[in-house]
Formats: structure tokens, C-alpha cells, sequence
């Protein structure tokens, strides 16, 4: 997964560090672990949520200003967390009224401990 998204982003003409790749991996893989079971997304296939998840949130980075945001309906923290990812110097509130997906969001800050 970690080659393609790499692949991903030299398309777009993205770069991000090689830690920050290993996160947005890790992010999909946690994503897809709890989509089994509380159906965070429609999309399933990993691969396919480096495009509609990943590239499709982050692609907004550079039209971006400020230091502050808040991501309302974030969902399963999209395009929050990709793009706190890939902005480790700007502050992020994820904000949604479905509580399996409220649920999901600190899983994601516990993992991000670790990586």
C-alpha cells in the first residue's frame, strides 16, 4: 500500500515526508480494520482509500491558509486527519453527530502515539 500511495502522490505532485506516508498508511489500514465492523465508509478497498480518502483530502493542502480548522461532518475524520497529517503545525477539531464515528476518531490519536 505504502507504494502505491508514494506512486499516488508523484502523480499529483505531492510530497510529504516518509513518516508522514507511513501515517496515512496507518490511517487506512486502522480505517479499514473498523469499517469491518462499524461501516465507517462505503468505500472497502484499501487501495482505493489512498484515492477517495487520502489524495482527495489532502489535495486541498495548498489552498489552505491559516493554522486553525475545524473539520464539520468529519465522518471517519475526513479530510481532517489526512490533512493534520500532512500539517503537523496546524490545529484540527473533527466534529460529527454519529457516535460510532466519534468513537473511531480517538483510535486514530492513540495509534498516532506509536507511530
Amino acid at each position: 500500500m505504502l507504494e502505491n500511495l508514494e506512486l499516488l502522490l508523484a502523480d499529483a505532485g505531492i510530497n510529504v515526508s516518509d513518516q508522514q506516508k507511513q501515517q496515512l498508511v496507518n490511517y487506512v489500514s486502522l480505517l479499514c480494520k473498523w469499517n469491518k465492523t462499524y461501516n465507517l465508509t462505503a468505500v472497502r478497498c484499501p487501495q482505493q482509500m489512498l484515492v477517495r480518502h487520502i489524495l482527495d483530502s489532502i489535495v486541498v493542502n495548498e489552498h489552505l491558509s491559516g493554522e486553525r480548522f475545524i473539520d464539520a461532518g468529519t465522518g471517519p475524520g475526513l479530510p481532517g486527519i489526512p490533512l493534520a497529517i500532512v500539517r503537523p503545525d496546524s490545529h484540527f477539531t473533527l466534529l460529527d453527530s454519529l457516535g460510532k464515528r466519534v468513537r473511531f476518531l480517538p483510535q486514530v490519536s492513540h495509534i498516532e502515539e506509536k507511530w
